[in-house]
């Protein structure tokens, strides 16, 4: 659908978001052969010629990739058809253990399929890196576990898309190569089985009729747009779905969130290091200390942005990028701060998240000095905010379906967590919405939602303080 087609008036289901979440959901519920509406605020990007370079990252990245929290962290939250599996690692990690014995949703199998059927896999150890095999040696030396890392990625697609594959830092700004899964390719699947996708709409707030959901407003090519549903799926990431959820008066929404607070420690030597090569190729989980490990450097011309914020001597290894070890931490942090209705993100660490960073830093650099770093060299960059959520948690907005207290107004996306997933998100969301997207087809259709009072449903639930 381009810009200057007219939205439809009303759907059987408005997903609002085209990410996993979006797009899962999107494509079962078109291939149940209910009538499907995405829309997505941002734009198709694949195909184009800045997509995956440093300029392409820097436009369909919100606030040109400068969003940062009031602590300073730095949230890289894009927007195009796909969300943010267009610059993701290609990482997969089954949903965690407590999802099921803490709060009851069992993803396992819906996990399990979905796995099979995107070929999910480590990389060939020839094609994984050797400084990243470097690394994970060491850390097995030291005793800990590290395991080849399971990835939405595929070398041959890049040679069935005539390309050669490609994968190293830089995949991070959007995959050129073809080699991984991204989410536009399920929306591209409910098109083809009925779904209509509406790029540059910008939902702005739910409609409510009483206690039942109606629709969604919002703006599209300067104008505004209704679109009438008896059932919305909001969609739209850990910081959008909540923002949508504010300015419809649920007043709960976004209060305290989760992060995946992350940063990467470095180290040089005189070998090649694993910034060229595929991220994330090996890691090592910790649930009892809380943090995730994994063989990660920043893209090349971004290492100097966070090395000139902690001093001149790591800026000055920007000459020797090439020959550096990187190793990301990745939190399971507590809940804490939040997205307020002024615009403003907080997520300040709290003491167990300080323990925790300490405690993996430490590990971090003695596996950098037993792969063969400099102990002069080695130095910590700035904490980054890696994965949004649980802005809209199970358990507490929402119901173990995924619905609000709003009858037909569901949320299926990071912002659900109920806590830190603290491991690669994909692959749980994807289970999520392949579990509503169930639980939504074996429905009745409901009779089309009258338009609503001009009053939104307000919240019984606490405000930001």
């Amino acid at each position: 659908m381009s810009m200057f087609d007219a939205l439809p008036k009303s759907a059987d289901v408005v997903v609002v978001g085209s990410g996993p979440g979006g797009a899962g959901v999107a494509r079962t519920l078109s291939l149940a052969g209910r009538q499907v509406l995405v829309l997505e605020q941002g734009r198709e990007q694949r195909g184009k010629w800045y997509y995956g370079t440093y300029l392409g990252a820097l436009c369909y990245s919100e606030k040109m990739a400068l969003l940062f929290t009031e602590e300073g962290l730095n949230i890289i939250a894009p927007h195009m058809v796909g969300g943010a599996t267009g610059m993701y690692t290609g990482s997969a990690a089954m949903p965690p253990e407590w999802l099921e014995r803490r709060y009851g949703i069992d993803l396992k199998a819906d996990a399990e399929r979905i796995a099979a059927e995107l070929g999910v896999a480590p990389l060939p150890a020839d094609l994984a890196g050797a400084a990243s095999g470097r690394i994970a040696a060491a850390g097995a030396a030291l005793g800990q576990p590290w395991f080849a890392q399971p990835k939405f990625m595929a070398p041959g697609r890049s040679v069935d898309r005539g390309t050669r594959f490609d994968c190293g830092a830089n995949c991070m700004l959007g995959c050129r190569c073809g080699a991984k899964w991204h989410a536009a390719e399920w929306i591209d699947d409910a098109v083809c089985h009925g779904a209509r996708l509406a790029t540059g709409a910008r939902v702005a707030r739910v409609l409510f009729n009483g206690r039942q959901v109606a629709g969604v407003r919002g703006w599209r090519g300067g104008l505004p747009f209704t679109v009438w549903a008896d059932t919305v799926v909001l969609a739209s990431g850990g910081l959008g779905s909540a923002r949508i959820l504010q300015h419809s008066a649920m007043d709960a929404a976004g209060v305290g969130m989760a992060m995946d607070t992350t940063t990467m420690v470095y180290g040089f030597g005189p070998h090649p290091g694993n910034g060229p090569e595929p991220p994330m190729t090996y890691s090592f989980e910790n649930p009892r200390d809380g943090y995730m490990l994994s063989t990660l450097a920043d893209p090349w011309l971004l290492y100097p942005l966070a090395a000139l914020r902690v001093g001149p001597g790591p800026l000055l290894d920007w000459r020797r990028w090439h020959r550096g070890l990187g190793i990301m931490i990745k939190l399971k942090d507590e809940i804490s701060g939040g997205i307020y209705p002024d615009g403003r993100i907080r997520k300040p660490m709290t003491a167990a998240d300080r323990q925790r960073l300490d405690l993996a830093t430490g590990v971090c650099r003695r596996i950098l000095i037993e792969a063969g770093a400099e102990a002069a060299s080695i130095f910590v960059r700035p904490l980054i905010g890696t994965h949004p959520s649980a802005t809209v948690r199970i358990g507490e907005m929402l119901d173990n379906n995924l619905m609000t207290e709003i009858d037909g107004l569901y949320v299926c996306d990071a912002s659900v967590f109920p806590e830190s997933l603290d491991r690669p998100t994909v692959l749980t969301i994807l289970a999520l919405a392949e579990r509503l997207a169930r639980h939504l087809a074996g429905q009745k259709k409901r009779a089309k939602a009258n338009p609503p009072s001009t009053r939104v449903a307000g919240s019984a639930h606490r405000r930001h303080p």
